[in-house]
């Protein structure tokens, strides 16, 4: 089965981070939620208090078929810390998949991974990133895919698992919770 690992900082949307993970779960996807604190919780923008299955420092130089950054406010933390960029650049060069979702976009570009490619963001980050496909829901550019924000995380979550999966595989998961 494909691999995946989610990266959570304090203040990230909750809705963007567990539509996705439950949704490539279900789907087979072993997935590592690593939080960017030690102690492995991650407070979301609406207080859920979410306990990680690993720091991220336990990542170590680790591969996943799929890094997936959520939205939020936690995207400040995203940001600061070094480590992030450095494994997305790693991830990036090693042509696994990258995916964000809301303002999580601009810690790509942050790595330098959005030149030269079609992606889309939240609005809020429209300033900040240039031009966002706006008008497109999810967007997928090589082994990149962005989305809006939390009211796309459930097709994003069915498109993620379609992408690490199969087709088929995100249409039986989709079924299975009435999309």
């Amino acid at each position: 089965m494909p691999t995946a690992l989610v990266l959570l900082a304090d203040g990230f949307e909750e809705i963007e981070a567990f539509a996705p993970v439950d949704l490539l779960r279900r789907a087979g996807v072993e997935l590592t939620v690593a939080s960017l604190a030690e102690n492995r919780h991650a407070t979301g923008r609406s207080a859920i208090v979410a306990h990680a299955d690993v720091a991220l420092s336990a990542v170590g130089e680790q591969f996943f078929d799929l890094v997936f950054l959520p939205g939020g406010a936690g995207v400040v933390g995203l940001r600061a810390d070094a480590r992030v960029v450095a494994l997305l650049q790693r991830h990036a060069a090693a042509d696994r998949w990258l995916a964000a979702i809301c303002a999580a976009p601009t810690v790509l570009n942050d790595a330098g991974l959005l030149q030269g490619r079609r992606y889309t963001a939240h609005f809020s980050v429209a300033g900040e990133l240039g031009e966002i496909l706006a008008d497109q829901r999810i967007v997928t550019d090589g082994r990149l895919t962005t989305s809006r924000g939390a009211g796309t995380a459930v097709e994003f979550g069915l498109h993620l698992v379609a992408l690490l999966v199969s087709a088929s595989k995100a249409e039986d998961v989709s079924k299975a919770i009435c999309f």
